[in-house]
């Protein structure tokens, strides 16, 4: 199964995959965070969380408000 990311509203991006194994998180270098057998992390939107990438639950504290419905992205431009 691919790597699933929920928009969540007003909340986190939430990934899953179906084993630990396929839920891979690096960081701008490239290291791995130690996930701990994870299948499933929330990836902080709202910028306030104390523990980044992660979520914390600061969206709610904050009132973070993001409302993302699926729809159509176009392709991307050809690189010149």
């Amino acid at each position: 199964m691919a790597v699933k990311v929920t928009v969540n509203n007003n909340g986190p991006l939430r990934v899953e995959a179906d084993t630990p194994e396929e839920l891979l998180l690096c960081d701008a270098a490239g290291r791995a965070f130690g996930l701990s057998g994870r299948k499933t992390v929330a990836l902080c939107r709202c910028g306030h969380s104390e523990n980044k990438p992660l979520c914390d639950g600061s969206h709610n504290r904050v009132a973070f408000q993001s409302l993302c419905e699926a729809r159509e992205i176009p392709p991307p431009k050809p690189k010149i």
